[in-house]
């Protein structure tokens, strides 16, 4: 038998973790004084000391530990166990090297512009949604308060029920940037269902990858703000996959304080 700090030394898992094992079960001495509360453990429960410390370095858990310690001696039991982590670990990996990739850019373009970080671009999913729609030629991009007004005139009848996680969004559908009649559609995220009127139409979009950033005030940062878009687009090894778009968080509707508007910039994307 050996004592608990000889067993310490020979498994090099410290005094303290063993209490500790001992305590949630994992790793029990063979025997512990009742008068003293010195704990022994035999020789042979070194290899299991010896499977702790491998699963760990594994990356797995006390928990998950203690039931493949139950399983160990089944060898298609314990591959399950170890293709799970494996998968696990794996797409921490990715994660890891997708946000290294993201530093190593962000600090490539401060170097390069000192205001690169003034707006800072996120990748996320935007989900499939159900909107009401208006989609018209209109003179000018400032104009499209037009759609807005014909979006709140044709539903009023219909009582719209916004959805819980409601966004308010206008797309630019011309390829590039138009002085006037611009192609523009609005939309508003709701539930239920709903027939289409004159001009507001009824549809289900589809998910989107998008780049995005939000910036806070007036429409006069909207170039730069694009052009921070397009850099980490670029620079992170992916394109364009479709046409621009704006969420308006605080609107031109709620606010008439152009320094309280906020507006996240967004583009469809694809991996190159």
């Amino acid at each position: 038998m050996l004592k608990i700090g000889d067993f310490s030394k020979l498994s090099r898992i410290s005094i303290r973790m063993l209490r500790h094992y001992d305590e949630i079960g994992l790793l029990v001495p063979k025997t512990t004084d009742s008068f003293t509360g010195y704990r022994y453990y035999g020789e042979d429960q070194l290899p299991i000391a010896g499977r702790i410390i491998a699963l760990k370095d594994m990356g797995f858990g006390l928990i998950p530990i203690g039931e493949i310690l139950k399983n160990y001696d089944n060898p298609q039991a314990l591959a399950d166990f170890l293709a799970v982590k494996q998968a696990e670990v794996q797409t921490e990996a990715e994660e890891t090297g997708r946000r290294l990739l993201l530093l190593d850019t962000a600090i490539k373009r401060l170097r390069k512009d000192e205001t690169a970080m003034n707006y800072n671009v996120i990748l996320k999913n935007l989900p499939e949604r159900y909107v009401a729609s208006v989609r018209k030629v209109i003179p000018a991009y400032e104009q499209e308060g037009i759609l807005w007004n014909l979006m709140m005139t044709e539903t009023a009848p219909l009582q719209l029920q916004q959805a819980d996680n409601c966004c308010s969004l206008a797309i630019f559908h011309d390829e590039g940037y138009k002085d006037r009649d611009v192609d523009v559609e609005i939309q508003i995220t709701i539930k239920g269902c709903y027939q289409d009127t004159e001009h507001v139409v009824f549809k289900t979009m589809p998910a989107l990858e998008i780049a995005s950033a939000t910036y806070k005030g007036s429409y006069e940062q909207l170039t730069a703000v694009n052009h921070a878009v397009a850099n980490w687009v670029n620079d992170n090894g992916y394109e364009f996959n479709g046409a621009m778009f704006c969420i308006y968080h605080v609107s031109p509707a709620q606010t008439q304080n152009p320094d309280e508007l906020v507006t996240e910039v967004c583009y469809p994307v694809k991996k190159r």
